[in-house]
């Protein structure tokens, strides 16, 4: 999977190029309206973004809610933690977008 970016940003460290941030995932175990168990592998020459990340997404169910928890473990050290909050925040409102839409 790949994540592109209009503006170049030939500084950023970690990124596969300059307009790109490239990542496999691999799902670990699903268990259907439950819980999503998936690894980030990232596509990085800089040995700080490297590695497999274990995100764990859980869903709690409550009449007509769902509670969305994401645990993260192994994340790389170049990744600042207030980075990855601004996307994991990104991901969940896009997701919530998704569900809540109406016809």
């Amino acid at each position: 999977m790949s994540l592109y970016h209009g503006e170049a940003a030939p500084t950023v460290p970690g990124k596969t190029t300059e307009h790109e941030d490239r990542f496999r995932v691999v799902f670990d175990e699903l268990t259907p309206g439950r819980q999503v168990v998936q690894r980030v592998v990232f596509d990085s020459t800089d040995p700080s973004f490297a590695g497999a990340m274990k995100q764990t997404w859980t869903l709690e169910s409550a009449g007509q809610q769902t509670t969305v928890l994401v645990a993260c473990e192994n994340v790389p050290e170049g990744i600042r933690p207030e980075d990855h909050a601004v996307g994991l925040n990104s991901s969940l409102q896009n997701l919530a977008k998704v569900v809540e839409a109406t016809d």
